[in-house]
């Protein structure tokens, strides 16, 4: 039940943000939300910045990136 209340914090309309899955009712995509993690924002940095998200909202996020790739076939990336 958690994790359908989490997954449904994250929509995607083509007539926002081209499509992108997005926490909803803002346009912070998924994909930039990871990304400031992924560049050394804490979740209360992101928090902090972005008023009215939630630590919920991020979960939310990392639950959906998890459910995406979870069939995928990954290769590892090459350095350019």
């Amino acid at each position: 039940m958690f994790v359908e209340m989490l997954l449904e914090l994250i929509t995607s309309n083509p007539n926002v943000m081209a499509g992108k899955p997005v926490v909803r009712g803002t346009r912070l995509t998924v994909e930039y939300i990871l990304n400031l993690r992924a560049h050394g924002a804490s979740e209360q940095d992101i928090i902090l910045e972005y008023q009215g998200l939630t630590l919920i909202d991020i979960q939310g996020c990392y639950l959906f990136a998890s459910k995406s790739i979870e069939k995928t076939t990954l290769l590892p990336l090459e350095a350019a």
